[in-house]
């Protein structure tokens, strides 16, 4: 199925989950926000919540520093 991820199109697989999306992407989920269109993912239901065909995802990662 596809996706579009922070506005570009991504192929993966039928019934891929958030978190199976950023292990994919390799980033962390405890420091990336997930947006699904428009909705805010928490990170205790990343394991759970279910990706469609069409999704929008917006990743947002914290960078720390100084």
């Amino acid at each position: 199925m596809r996706v579009v991820v922070n506005g570009e199109g991504m192929d993966i697989e039928e019934g891929a989950t958030v978190a199976a999306l950023l292990q994919t992407l390799g980033l962390p989920g405890d420091r990336t926000v997930v947006e699904l269109s428009g909705q805010v993912v928490t990170r205790d239901e990343h394991p759970s919540k279910l990706l469609t065909d069409g999704d929008t995802i917006e990743l947002i990662r914290f960078v720390g520093g100084g």
